[in-house]
Order: C-alpha cells, then structure tokens, then sequence
C-alpha cells in the first residue's frame, strides 16, 4: 500500500541547518521514523535556504535574468511586468528561472539549489547516516507545464531514487511490445507528495512509503530527465519560434534575391 504523509515541526531554516538530523529528528518525534524503501520529499524552498541560497536582490528581474541561460517565451503582464520562461542554468524550462520572493525578507530573494541532484545526494546520505535507514531523497520545486493551467511539483533532485520506470520492450494486456512508454517516477512522487506538503501550512517535507523505487546506488540524478535540444520539440514559445521562423524566411528570401542571376 502507498502512503505519504507530511513531517511537521521542522520549524524556519536557516543557513547552515543540518536538515539531515532536522528531518530524521521530526520524523522520529512524529511517531513516524524514517525505515528502510521510505523516500524522502523536500521542497527545493528549506534547501536552498540551508544552502545560503538567499541572496539581496534590489530587482528580482536582474536575479532571472543571472540565473538564466535563455528565455524560451515571454509575455507582458497586466501590471506592466513580464513573466519570462526560461532555461535556467540546470537545464530546467520553467517561470522565473525558480527564483521565489515569497516568504523571504525584504530585498531578497530565493535562488534554486546550485547542484539539486548533489543537494539530494547529500540529504540522502545525511538521513542514511543519522538513521540507519535505505532511503531516497527527491527534491522539488513547482512548475506550470505546456497546454495546461495550475502548477505541480516536479523533481529537481534525485538520489538513491529510480528515476524514471521503463516499460519499453515489455508486452501490454493484448501483447503488443510497448516502445515509447517511460514513466517519469521521481515526478510522480513529487506530486504525490505535494498532496500532503504544503508551502502555507509550513510543511515541506513528506515521506511516501510502500512504492518500491529506493536504489543502492546513487543513480543518474534529475539531469537524466533534461531533455536535450535534438529532441526537443518545444524549444521555444509560439510567438518567439514564429518570429523566429518569419526572420528565417525573409533572410533566405534575401539571400535568394541576391544569388539569383
């Protein structure tokens, strides 16, 4: 049976917080002790904070900016703003490059781990250690997605965690071999998760238990899960690949112009 819970009482998170010991403490305080297959969901929130990622930032737009390597889209707001999706240095397409100004002081903002995959290593390690536990760490931060209104948690991290449940080459009910079928796993537990967590009840870790997706080894990590420019088909906002494509045509028209005799 699967089942996920929140971990109450981690309290504020300041830099330099051990969350290893922070969580397996809450956990075991809880009367829920962290055990062998448990894995671990941390919002990507408490661990840039325990990571000093908070930084002073007189615009957060000039925080977006540093922290991205392109813009995929863009698109005016009401308020006079822009809301920018972007490709932030880990390889992630999503709103704001991940930098949050909410529930941070004045003139500051939150940026994304530096290495999630490495943060999530380092918890689940530390959490190894402090309980004698096999478990897996995800760590998460929430995304919109294409074609669809509302936001959900995605994996960043990943560590001692499948990341992905291949089916390809595995027969169906009727027996035709599946080719194209790879369940992105860590995703799931991350929205799983999200369902219990909560960013205004203050609770930014759960556990989900009963699935059996903890690894010995370290793993690939979330980066397996980027996908690279061959193959994406949805490199860029359709307004920006129209104007794109539209520049394109009249430069070849151009250079047609001029070869032609």
């Amino acid at each position: 049976m699967l089942t996920a819970w929140a971990v109450p009482g981690l309290g504020e998170i300041a830099p330099g917080t051990d969350l290893p010991a922070l969580i397996a403490a809450a956990a075991a305080t809880a009367g829920t002790p962290l055990a062998d297959g448990d894995v671990v969901v941390v919002a990507s929130k408490i661990v840039s904070k325990a990571e000093g990622r908070l930084v002073t930032a007189a615009d957060r737009e000039d925080a977006i900016t540093a922290e991205a390597v392109r813009v995929v889209a863009s698109r005016p707001r009401k308020d006079g703003g822009l809301t920018r999706i972007v490709q932030t240095t880990h390889g992630f397409v999503m709103a704001a490059a991940g930098v949050d100004g909410s529930n941070v002081p004045a003139g500051h903002v939150l940026l994304l781990p530096v290495d999630p995959d490495g943060s999530a290593r380092a918890l689940a390690d530390g959490l190894r250690a402090a309980t004698g536990s096999r478990v897996g760490v995800v760590v998460t931060d929430t995304f919109g997605r294409p074609w669809r209104n509302g936001q959900t948690d995605l994996a960043i991290g990943a560590a001692y965690v499948a990341v992905t449940d291949d089916h390809r080459g595995t027969p169906d009910a009727q027996g035709r071999t599946l080719e194209v079928s790879v369940t992105a796993l860590v995703d799931e537990l991350a929205a799983a998760a999200d369902l219990v967590k909560g960013k205004v009840r203050g609770l930014p870790v759960a556990v989900v238990r009963g699935l059996d997706a903890v690894t010995d080894e370290v793993g690939t990590g979330v980066r397996a899960l980027v996908r690279d420019a061959e193959h994406d088909m949805f490199r860029w906002g359709s307004d920006e690949a129209y104007a794109r494509g539209f520049d394109a045509g009249l430069a070849a028209a151009a250079h047609a112009e001029e070869e032609a005799p």
